[in-house]
């Protein structure tokens, strides 16, 4: 068994309402110097030892995320460790 993380984010081009949002209420909240924030989606999942990089790269391209407007990252996180 296998842990895999994917990272999906909006393309820089594509505006991010969300993140503006967080942007604008920082200073409000007190929080000073946060120029940008974009918001975007982080999936774990557990894969069986034969499920191939190409494979993930499918399952994120075409489920996971829209790669019209959305970027991704596949990551493979070993035994002991954190994506």
């Amino acid at each position: 068994m296998a842990r895999v993380v994917v990272n999906v984010m909006p393309k820089a081009e594509i505006l991010d309402p969300q993140g503006q949002a967080v942007v604008g209420a920082l200073p409000r909240l007190g929080f000073g110097g946060v120029r940008e924030v974009r918001q975007g989606k982080h999936f774990e999942l557990d894969v069986d030892d034969t499920v191939d990089d190409e494979t993930l790269q499918q399952i994120a391209g075409t489920l996971l995320a829209n790669p019209v407007i959305e970027d991704w990252s596949v990551t493979r996180v070993p035994e002991n460790g954190t994506a």
